[in-house]
C-alpha cells in the first residue's frame, strides 16, 4: 500500500515523497529529518497505529497536518472520528479493506488534499508554494490530468473579479435559516466555525459536507461536543429549528420545506448534483426557494463548483451570501466559483467566519 500510495504523489505534479515508514514509531524518528508539509496516515499498523501516532503528535506539538487514509473497520466512523478530535486534518476510506488493488480510485481526492493541505502548511510557516507552472514536469503518462490545478483553485494566478452581481429581487430580511455548503477542508474548518458560534444564535442551520454514508452521524457528534448549539445528522422529518445545526447525510440530499406548523428536512437519493450527493447546490435552491430573502448563504473550503451557482439564487432572491476567502481555504474552489461568478456578496477568513455569520443573523433588516 505504502507503494501504490507513493506513486500516486510521485506521479502528480506538485507533490514529492519526503520519506516513507511502515508504523507510527518510525515516522516520528523520521520526521525532524524530512521535515514534511504533509503525513499520509494509516490507522491500522504494527506497534504504534495511527491513533496512538496522533497522540503522540500531540504531546510532542507537532503542527504538520495528517491526512487519514484508511479501510472502515467495525468502528471505522467512530475511530475516523476520533483521529481527527486528535488533530488530523481531514480523512479518506481506502475503497475496499487494507490491501486496496483499486486504491487508485482515490487519487483525485487524495492529491487535492495532499496539495491543499501541504500548502497551506507551507503558507502558515512563511515558505514558498510553487505555482503549477513552476512544478518539476512528472511522467506524461501518468499525472492527475491537465486541469487539476484549476480545479483546485491552485492555478497560482489571483481570482478574477467577481462578474456582475444578480439583480435581486427583492431587499434582504431578517435572517431565518443559514445554509451551508462545504466540501475539502470542511472536517477542520467547520470545527473552527461552530466553536466560535454564539450560545444565543437563535437561527438554525443546515449543512451540507462532503463526507461518505456512515461517517456523518459520528462526525455530527464530533461536533456537538464542541459546539455550543446542538449539532445533530439531519433525519427525514427533522424539525428545524433554533439553536440546531443539522448536517445533511452521506450519499443522501438535504432540502428544507417551510410549512404553516413548522419547517422539516427532507432526505432524497434522488442522482447527484454537481458530482456529490448530498449537493451543497440541492440545498441551497431549495433554501432560497422555501425563505427567500430571509436565508443566509455560506459557502466555504471544497473542490471543484458545488454550491457555486445555487447560492446565487439565494441572493437573487434577495437572501444573504458570504464566502470563505483564498488566504484561509485549503481548497479555494467552491468559493472562488461563486464569487467569480458574482454570487458571494462577502468574502470572510474562517477565523472570523463564526462571528460574521453571527452578526450578519442577528442583524435588525
Amino acid at each position: 500500500m505504502r507503494n501504490l500510495i507513493g506513486r500516486m504523489v510521485e506521479d502528480t505534479p506538485g507533490l514529492v515523497i519526503a520519506d516513507k515508514a511502515m508504523n507510527g514509531v518510525f515516522a516520528l524518528q523520521k520526521i525532524p529529518r524530512v521535515n514534511p508539509d504533509v503525513i499520509v496516515l494509516d490507522l491500522e499498523m504494527p506497534e504504534m497505529n495511527g491513533i496512538e501516532f496522533l497522540k503522540e503528535r500531540k504531546k510532542r506539538n507537532i503542527q504538520i497536518p495528517v491526512v487519514i487514509l484508511s479501510s472502515i473497520a467495525a468502528r471505522g466512523a467512530e475511530i475516523t472520528m476520533e483521529a481527527l478530535a486528535l488533530g488530523a486534518s481531514d480523512f479518506i476510506q481506502k475503497p475496499s479493506g487494507s490491501v486496496s488493488e483499486d486504491i487508485h480510485t482515490v487519487r483525485d481526492t487524495l492529491v487535492t488534499m495532499l496539495l491543499g493541505y501541504g500548502g497551506s502548511f507551507r503558507r502558515s510557516q512563511g515558505r514558498k508554494v510553487l505555482s503549477p507552472s513552476e512544478y518539476t514536469k512528472k511522467p506524461e503518462h501518468v499525472g492527475v490530468g491537465p486541469d487539476i490545478a484549476t480545479l483546485l483553485g491552485l492555478s497560482g494566478t489571483p481570482a478574477a473579479g467577481p462578474a456582475k452581481p444578480p439583480a435581486q429581487i427583492r431587499k434582504p430580511g431578517k435572517t431565518e435559516i443559514i445554509a451551508l455548503g462545504i466540501s475539502t477542508g470542511g472536517p477542520d474548518a467547520l470545527r473552527v466555525v461552530f466553536a466560535n458560534l454564539d450560545k444565543d444564535l437563535a437561527v438554525p442551520i443546515v449543512v451540507v459536507q462532503h463526507m461518505p454514508p456512515g461517517f456523518t452521524n459520528e462526525f455530527a457528534k464530533s461536533l456537538d461536543r464542541l459546539c455550543p448549539l446542538d449539532v445533530k445528522e439531519a433525519e427525514e422529518g427533522d424539525a428545524i429549528k433554533p439553536g440546531r445545526i443539522l448536517i445533511a447525510q452521506g450519499n443522501k440530499h438535504l432540502e428544507v420545506e417551510k410549512k404553516a406548523t413548522g419547517s422539516i428536512v427532507h432526505l432524497t437519493s434522488t442522482p447527484q448534483v454537481s458530482g456529490h450527493r448530498p449537493s451543497a447546490d440541492v440545498l441551497f435552491a431549495s433554501v432560497a426557494l422555501a425563505y427567500q430573502n430571509h436565508a443566509l448563504g455560506v459557502i466555504m473550503t471544497g473542490m471543484g463548483r458545488d454550491g457555486a451557482a445555487q447560492i446565487g439564487t439565494i441572493y437573487k432572491e434577495g437572501g444573504m451570501t458570504i464566502g470563505q476567502d483564498e488566504a484561509t481555504a485549503v481548497v479555494y474552489g467552491m468559493p472562488r466559483v461563486a464569487y467569480e461568478l458574482g454570487h458571494v456578496m462577502e468574502q470572510v477568513s474562517l477565523q472570523n467566519m463564526g462571528r460574521r455569520i453571527c452578526e450578519i443573523a442577528k442583524a435588525v433588516r
